[in-house]
């Protein structure tokens, strides 16, 4: 065990935050009106995996996390298909931006759950997750997201087919 983790919830855990570090330089790269294709890559193929690890825990019920993951494998395929079968053409731009970007924001909402149960400090102020603290900090992180798509669909340009 590491960090109390067994090698497996590590390596989960280690997929899950490349994948965030790379999902937020994509959307940067939306922001500024850049390509990066490599960040896309590794933020696509980490998030996934993250996915796909994540239904690899044992199973007994549908619980939020297993929605979370659904909602994820839904739409990093449309993020998928819309990158790289359609050349994010026309209405896959959007499509494009916008399930990667849902992705993203579900993997960032799982950071933050995970934060105020694991965090010491966070889980004295939303010890059930259900405080306003944690209501506001997800509120926050919504907000931000909301704010980051509507830019990234004014700035990030057409991709050549």
């Amino acid at each position: 065990m590491l960090f109390g983790m067994t090698p497996f919830t590590l390596f989960h855990v280690v997929l899950s935050l490349v994948g965030i570090v790379a999902g937020f330089v994509v959307l940067h790269g939306w922001l500024t009106a850049r390509r990066r294709e490599h960040w896309t890559e590794v933020f696509l193929i980490t998030t996934a995996a993250t996915v796909i690890t994540g239904f690899l825990f044992p199973i007994a019920t549908i619980t939020p996390a297993v929605g979370v993951g659904i909602a994820s494998t839904v739409v990093l395929v449309v993020a998928i298909v819309a990158r790289y079968w359609k050349h994010a053409a026309g209405h896959w731009r959007e499509a494009y931006i916008v399930s990667a970007l849902f992705a993203l924001y579900l993997n960032t909402f799982v950071l933050v759950v995970q934060a105020f149960q694991k965090v010491p400090a966070l889980n004295a102020l939303a010890p059930t997750g259900t405080e306003q603290p944690f209501a506001l900090a997800q509120g926050l992180l919504l907000v931000f997201f909301l704010f980051a798509g509507y830019r990234s669909l004014q700035r990030y340009p057409m991709l050549p087919a």
